[in-house]
């Protein structure tokens, strides 16, 4: 059993396998033809925040899959009354086939998937967002032809998808220019781990001229995440 909790656990051949996974995918939607793989299968979404492009993306493919997609908000579940994240997981495996989770905790997620005995998937969290980041990786390849070599220059706040972003520069041959306000950049320890294993395929700036220079890509993100609204103005 593998679960999606972070790219950062994933190996290059695994990332490459789901690319080319989604790849047929889509071709077979395009031809019209049924794939079911997942039919007669039930996967749970817990969503703690509000979300319009993930949860859609989710509930879509389970059903163009064959399974059936069970939302269920916070206040849906016993965790909003103070059953421990071990106990729903336990009950939970017992009914679901997986879950996905988006939720503000990366420790929640990971909490959950170590009890758990079904795939637990990594919807968001305030640290990392995988799946935004692997489908963007997988446009940029049917744009691009590839991903190797390319340069992604990654312009705003260093939050969860600039975290993924930097996983992902260290798992594949990519180049990573990010350019975050002073006081903004990614979170420290993705960030050290990052610059450790990519070298200089990575680098941070405060000066978004100088990190689209010779960019592929040029990316970005909402300024005010979830969760900080009080932060607005100040943004």
């Amino acid at each position: 059993m593998k679960h999606l909790l972070s790219i950062y656990d994933l190996s290059r051949a695994e990332i490459e396998a789901i690319l080319s996974r989604a790849t047929y995918l889509k071709q077979v939607h395009k031809k019209g033809k049924s794939y079911q793989p997942l039919r007669g299968k039930t996967l749970g979404l817990i969503f703690d925040k509000s979300s319009t492009r993930t949860r859609i993306s989710f509930e879509v493919g389970i059903y163009q899959l064959g399974g059936l997609a069970l939302f269920l908000s916070s206040k849906d579940t016993q965790l909003g009354r103070g059953e421990t994240i071990a106990d729903t997981a336990r009950v939970m495996s017992r009914y679901l086939d997986g879950v996905v989770i988006r939720t503000f905790k990366q420790e929640t997620v990971e909490e959950f998937a170590r009890y758990a005995t079904i795939p637990v998937i990594n919807g968001l969290t305030d640290l990392l967002h995988p799946c935004q980041i692997l489908s963007d990786i997988f446009t940029i390849t049917e744009k691009k032809g590839c991903f190797e070599g390319i340069t992604v220059a990654y312009i705003g706040d260093g939050n969860n998808v600039a975290n993924s972003w930097v996983n992902a520069a260290v798992k594949l041959p990519i180049f990573l220019h990010l350019a975050c306000p002073e006081g903004y950049e990614p979170d420290g320890e993705i960030l050290r781990r990052g610059l450790s294993e990519a070298g200089d395929r990575i680098k941070l700036y405060h000066d978004p001229i100088i990190a689209v220079r010779e960019a592929d890509i040029i990316y970005t993100d909402v300024w005010t995440s979830m969760g900080k609204e009080e932060e607005y103005e100040r943004r």
